[in-house]
């Protein structure tokens, strides 16, 4: 795989989600929903805090019977969570999610979130590039134009 940067090559689709440390969690799943994203970060003055992905909301609140009305982000939220620079790489973010279990690594550049990177938005880079690889063979065996999919017809 191309050491491709998280910026520039794979969170150009991304869309973050930055809330307030006393937003209510009913609130922060609701805007989740809305956005179609599994995290968000929690932020105050631009500085990243901690980090709430729906795993969480399920199992540090509901699964606990907590009250996600009256349950704060702050209270739930993973604090001070690890980072990667803008110009980490592919490789470099599924090793740390790999090492320690994450889904989400927030993307922080000179103490500002910029960004975050999902095991899902990871999972389309290798998917792309493996059916790059596929094509990219096929024309060495085969010379141009061969595919399977013209086989097939």
């Amino acid at each position: 795989m191309p050491k491709r940067k998280l910026i520039t090559d794979v969170m150009h689709h991304n869309k973050l989600l930055s809330l307030s440390p006393q937003t209510t969690v009913t609130a922060a799943a609701r805007k989740m929903f809305e956005r179609k994203v599994g995290a968000v970060m929690v932020t105050s003055g631009g500085k990243l805090l901690g980090i709430v992905t729906e795993r969480d909301v399920n199992f540090r609140v509901v699964a606990l019977g907590r009250n996600p009305e009256t349950t704060l982000l702050s209270d739930i939220m993973t604090k001070e969570p690890d980072t990667l620079p803008p110009d980490a790489t592919v490789d470099d973010a599924l090793e740390m999610m790999q090492s320690y279990g994450y889904r989400h690594v927030p993307v922080e550049q000179k103490g500002t979130v910029v960004g975050v990177i999902s095991i899902r938005d990871i999972f389309m880079e290798v998917k792309q590039d493996l059916e790059n690889d596929i094509h990219e063979r096929e024309e060495f065996m085969f010379g141009s134009g061969y595919s399977v999919a013209a086989v097939a017809h």
